[in-house]
């Protein structure tokens, strides 16, 4: 596939690709259209992967941007992830220049918990 130019870049959520996915997947089913392997492997490692809807993991994502030493590439990946030890919080921040406090590691883990639920 040859692409001209890109129109809009977003960062997505693995709960959000799998509900965009399976959307796709409605719509060609309707149409009476056959899934190709590639988009039937994607769908698969989506639902395998997703923890939690896709609106709660941009909430979770919006809310993780607010705090002070997140970037929005490692609150995607916190949300896709959903860590539940401060060890595999701190892996995620392995190559910052930072290390986060333990107040700052329980507050993550705490909206985690709260978005997993």
């Amino acid at each position: 596939m040859i692409v001209k130019n890109i129109l809009s870049e977003e960062l997505l959520t693995i709960s959000e690709v799998r509900e965009m996915l399976n959307q796709i997947m409605d719509d060609r089913l309707n149409k009476g259209e056959e899934l190709r392997y590639e988009l039937r492997k994607a769908i698969n490692h989506a639902e395998m992967f997703s923890r939690m809807s896709a609106q709660r993991s941009r909430e979770l994502v919006n809310k993780l941007i607010q705090l002070e030493k997140m970037k929005p590439e490692i609150a995607v990946r916190i949300a896709d992830i959903a860590p539940l030890t401060r060890d595999e919080l701190r892996t995620l921040y392995a190559k910052e220049r930072y290390t986060l406090s333990e107040s700052e590691l329980d507050l993550i883990l705490d909206l985690v918990s709260e978005a997993v639920e």
